[in-house]
């Protein structure tokens, strides 16, 4: 935002850093439409964790589970969203910002396909996944939002040629799978016809479509042990190539300022520090396939479900051991749509989700359920008197903003909003 310092949840960034002399281009599409912005708010320090904990300015309160984490690193976006404070939020998503928050917190979230739009003025983290994403309560909201952002004021909806459900992926949930995959054939079923459903396993599908995760497979990667083996190397190639475009980007603000970083978040940096430039050419590779067999499964007008995320979110200061079991599962996960650019939507269910992905460049496109949604969430969402606003995720002050027209004081928000706009 014009004269405001993104200050990247970090208060040393905020501090070694000017304000923005113009604003991001999605933010300037949201005000011309007519948007309030109400503010911003917490994330994860340097967008560099999905559990939405900050050791500097607080963790914002899940509001379908207080004590658990809400989920980030676009974490007071999805809470504001979820705690009814606003009727929508942007936020960010690399490997999993704005769809792993939003399934935490029971909303919708949605990362557009890579690159349609516009990233200016983000802060980047990595540029080969980044996306600008929103959150709603509803689909018709969600959709609303996207058509302003992606600029493309007359969308209509077209009917799925298929959707096929990903088997493998819905086992490695915490709820049973079966339950999960027969309500949403069934409810597919009823609206598009038995027809449309498909089955499939994506973990042998991407192990025959993609030769240059062979590479990360045969490392024997630990992470394998407890996941599909070529959705968990296909997570270790994007985490690589994510660690080393962080690298590039802000390494040498890192080693010169020497940031207080908190406990999660130092280790990850550090790691990615110590990245090199010896298999980037490969995880680019994987990129490519990984995209262009996507495209041949799904056509132009297919979708594949997935859970958003394999379980339940962890509880307040959780383990560091346990948190990095649970992260390698999420990212198997996450990393299909990251690796491949598709786009994908987040929808409430159970604080797990069931994510929608399609084909690039189609967003939104392919969607005939808007106003309907499977399974039921396990959180009520209350709807909330229309407030006409919006958030943007990133903290500029240390002070804690309370705006005085919105109900703060709800336990659902706390340490949610940071800075007035």
């Amino acid at each position: 935002m014009e004269g405001h310092v993104t200050g990247f949840g970090s208060p040393e960034w905020a501090r070694t850093h000017p304000a923005a002399t113009s604003t991001a281009p999605a933010v300037l599409a949201i005000l011309r439409a007519g948007a309030t912005c109400v503010g911003r708010t917490v994330m994860d320090e340097m967008a560099y964790s999905i559990n939405g904990e900050n050791i500097h300015y607080g963790t914002p309160t899940n509001p379908c589970a207080p004590d658990r984490v809400p989920g980030g690193s676009s974490s007071g976006s999805a809470v504001a969203v979820g705690a009814g404070l606003v009727d929508f939020s942007l936020g960010t998503d690399t490997g999993g910002s704005v769809r792993v928050p939003a399934s935490y917190c029971g909303i919708f979230g949605f990362r557009p396909s890579h690159d349609v739009i516009s990233t200016s003025g983000v802060i980047p983290l990595a540029q080969s996944f980044d996306t600008v994403g929103w959150f709603a309560r509803d689909p018709v909201l969600l959709k609303r939002v996207g058509s302003v952002i992606l600029q493309l004021p007359n969308l209509e909806s077209a009917r799925p040629a298929q959707l096929i459900i990903a088997e493998d992926c819905f086992r490695l949930s915490t709820i049973p799978g079966n339950q999960v995959v027969d309500g949403l054939a069934k409810s597919v079923e009823k609206l598009f016809g038995g027809h449309v459903v498909k089955h499939a396993s994506i973990g042998d599908y991407v192990k025959d479509k993609v030769p240059s995760l062979k590479s990360f497979i045969s490392e024997g990667n630990a992470e394998q042990e407890y996941n599909i083996p070529s959705l968990a190397a296909l997570s270790s190639a994007m985490r690589l190539l994510q660690r080393y475009e962080f690298k590039i980007n802000h390494g040498e603000w890192v080693e010169t300022v020497k940031p207080d970083l908190g406990p999660g978040i130092a280790e990850c940096i550090r790691e990615a520090l110590e990245a090199t430039d010896e298999k980037i050419n490969v995880c680019r590779n994987v990129n490519n396939e990984l995209r262009a067999a996507l495209s041949a499964l799904l056509g132009d007008y297919g979708v594949l479900a997935i859970p958003t995320v394999h379980g339940l979110p962890p509880t307040l200061q959780t383990p560091a051991s346990t948190l990095a079991v649970f992260r390698a599962r999420a990212f198997s996960l996450l990393s299909i749509a990251g690796v491949s650019g598709f786009c994908q939507e987040a929808r409430e269910a159970h604080m797990i989700g069931t994510g929608m992905e399609n084909a690039p460049n189609k967003d939104f496109y392919k969607r005939g359920w808007e106003g309907k949604t499977f399974p039921t969430p396990s959180c009520p969402v209350a709807i909330p008197k229309v407030q006409k606003g919006f958030l943007i995720s990133g903290v500029g002050k240390e002070k804690h903003f309370q705006p005085h027209h919105v109900p703060l004081s709800s336990l659902k928000a706390k340490q949610a909003f940071l800075d007035p706009i």
